[in-house]
């Protein structure tokens, strides 16, 4: 729809509900996915080094990942993800932001 004010043009653009809801999320989540490259060791000290997990809790997502195929290691906004998605993809792990 396009409305006519004067000289000016303004456009008016129109979302479904389900586009409008969509667009409000703003936690996302750091997943990470089993890969055959890297060792159950380096996952773990990766977690523990840049996430601040305990050793236990590192452990425990390295075998969710192991068995499961992915993990969401940590949640917050879209930027907060991209950074440590960065960061542990730099290391070598297989991550993506959802």
């Amino acid at each position: 729809m396009i409305k006519y004010m004067g000289d000016t043009q303004t456009q008016e653009e129109t979302f479904t509900l389900d586009e409008i809801l969509s667009s409000l999320k703003v936690m996302h989540r750091l997943i990470l996915w089993n890969d055959e490259v890297n060792t159950f060791e380096h996952v773990i000290y990766c977690l523990m080094k840049y996430l601040d997990y305990s050793e236990h809790q590192a452990e425990k997502i390295a075998w969710t990942v192991h068995n499961e195929g992915k993990c969401a290691i940590l949640e917050g906004s879209f930027t907060e993800m991209e950074v440590y998605r960065k960061i542990l993809q730099q290391e070598g792990l297989t991550v993506s932001v959802d």
